[in-house]
């Protein structure tokens, strides 16, 4: 079965292109035609071609990432092939982003090439830690199950991260509303009871001369930390992409109070998690940390990875070199131990990885319950100091007055 790129419209008129296998042009097209799409142009593509520029840019979003996984999961182990769960996962009800994603590695796929090798015609939906995943499941014979689990880190990891998105809704608003509450009485109220006061030639306490000073400069102020904010939100992936300002954010964030525990927690559960994964499915310690070290984004654990990593293949010990990068909470390492002693360390990072998310649960929780009446307190006293800043001249004036 060859594979071919196609442009078709749909009954609405509309564009799509993609890439379907069929056994010869007008197989595919009669094809396109069952999905009710009229084929523009249809060209045969060589095993590899896939691997466009259009489709290296596709991206699936967590839901979708860990919802696939599901999905194929569930059809490898009912006893369907790769392809025929390509196939059936790339159905009517799929999103056109995840059609187009599975039919180009279907396509790979009936080609002769390995899944875990042919979901890397598209990086971005398909990351290094789900292709190492994949691979094992591949060598070891059990994909269905591999991928079960697989669906199931990144479904808990979803989750995670919307509950964490959730609970920043409201102390969010609440910072922006406050914050334009300081921003109004800073630029608008000051300067206009300022202009009062001066009228009447009065001495304005310490305290209303500071906010006096601070209300002056509140245009630069205010601009340069709008300009901050927009380069936060929006430079912020270019930024971190130079890899001294990275490594500095990444040790940085490990030194925070809080910031610092939720991190470290974090992504020890990450890294446990995948290499249990992988080390329960077959795979080499050596394989099941690449895969791990693959799963981390912060600089510091990436390179702790590569140095158990370096250790291990040189015939160390796993639990020794993870204590040695003091990176990794220390009861990792001592259930890596236990692991090694009773020969399955699989086991103890399973365990290490319930653990330090459940951990990492109760910790932000407890944190994100903080953070609201500590915004409320701070915001709360900063507007108290403006407001008391402009009652007492006021007070002042009424004494002087009835006196």
């Amino acid at each position: 079965m060859a594979a071919f790129e196609y442009v078709a419209l749909d009954p609405d008129g509309r564009r799509k292109s993609g890439v379907i296998s069929a056994d010869t042009p007008r197989a595919a097209r009669k094809e396109l035609r069952m999905q009710s799409l009229m084929a523009v142009d249809i060209a045969p593509i060589k095993a590899g071609a896939a691997t466009n520029k259009t489709l290296t840019r596709k991206r699936l979003s967590d839901k979708d990432r860990a919802l696939l996984m599901r999905q194929l999961s569930v059809l490898l182990q009912s006893g369907l092939t790769v392809e025929e769960a390509l196939t059936n996962a790339a159905g009517d009800d799929a999103k056109p982003i995840v059609d187009h994603v599975l039919t180009a590695v279907r396509a790979e796929v009936t080609e002769g090439a390995r899944l875990s090798d042919a979901m890397a015609t598209a990086p971005l939906a398909f990351p290094p830690l789900v292709r190492s995943v994949a691979g094992a499941g591949e060598a070891s014979g059990r994909l269905g199950e591999v991928t079960g689990r697989l669906a199931t880190y990144l479904e808990s990891s979803w989750q995670l991260k919307q509950k964490v998105r959730a609970a920043l809704i409201y102390p969010i608003l609440l910072a922006i509303i406050a914050s334009l509450m300081v921003g109004a009485l800073m630029g608008l109220v000051v300067p206009r009871l300022v202009e009062q006061f001066d009228v009447f030639g009065a001495d304005l306490p310490l305290i209303t001369r500071i906010v006096v000073s601070i209300s002056a400069t509140a245009p630069i102020w205010g601009s340069a930390m709008l300009i901050g904010v927009l380069v936060l939100i929006f430079g912020r992936k270019w930024v971190m992409q130079i890899d001294p300002i990275k490594r500095a954010v990444d040790r940085i964030s490990l030194r925070l109070p809080v910031v610092g525990h939720l991190t470290r927690t974090v992504a020890g559960a990450r890294f446990a998690r995948v290499f249990a994964t992988l080390a329960s499915s077959g795979a080499t310690v050596l394989e099941s940390l690449g895969a791990a070290r693959g799963a981390m984004t912060n600089t510091v654990f990436i390179e702790a990875s590569d140095a158990i990593a370096e250790q291990v293949r040189q015939g160390g010990s796993f639990s020794r070199a993870m204590k040695a990068t003091k990176v990794f909470p220390q009861m990792m390492s001592h259930l890596v131990m236990s692991g090694e002693a009773g020969r399955d360390v699989a086991g103890m990072m399973t365990r290490a990885a319930e653990f330090l998310e459940a951990d990492f649960d109760t910790s932000s929780e407890t944190a994100l319950n903080l953070l609201e009446p500590m915004i409320i307190i701070l915001l709360g006293g900063i507007i108290g100091l403006i407001v008391t800043a402009i009652m007492l001249p006021i007070i002042q004036l009424n004494t002087l007055a009835l006196g």
